[in-house]
């Protein structure tokens, strides 16, 4: 199963870092290249504990849906979001912000599973995991460049 860890410091207040990467609308905006909308749940603003955001996005050349629930919720230092539906066989997906003297440090931990087997794994090792990582990387530069927006304003 693979695990995608990855960190950034954003130079912005641990409650603006917190929110923007529970932003319904900057998740849109930063996968606008896949097309990602959300369709049904939270489909705007900040979700919370509890709620449920299916997304409808174009991967690999096909429409897919995902919907995923906020299963863990710690303001401003963590929450965990677990897929309900979707592509893949499961994932749990970890955001965790840690203040320190310039800002927020935040960690973002992706493990998730493929379906398919043997066939999965593969994916894996070919594309999927890198494909995943560079997902995850451009969603966090756009959550650090708002925050660090917002907080320079």
């Amino acid at each position: 199963m693979p695990v995608i860890r990855m960190q950034l410091h954003i130079h912005a207040p641990l409650e603006m870092c917190f929110d923007a990467a529970r932003s319904i609308d900057l998740h849109m905006v930063s996968a606008s290249q896949t097309r990602e909308r959300a369709v049904a749940g939270r489909t705007t603003g900040l979700i919370e504990l509890g709620e449920s955001v299916t997304w409808e996005a174009v991967h690999f050349g096909i429409t897919q849906r995902l919907t995923a629930v906020i299963t863990e919720f710690e303001r401003p230092y963590r929450f965990v979001d677990e897929m309900e539906n979707g592509a893949f066989k499961r994932f749990w997906h970890e955001h965790r912000f840690i203040p320190d003297d310039n800002g927020t440090l935040m960690v973002d931990t992706f493990d998730y599973e493929s379906p398919l087997g043997m066939l999965g794994k593969l994916a894996d090792h070919l594309f999927l995991k890198r494909y995943m990582a560079r997902f995850l990387l451009k969603r966090n530069i756009c959550i650090q460049e708002e925050a660090q927006r917002q907080a320079s304003v």
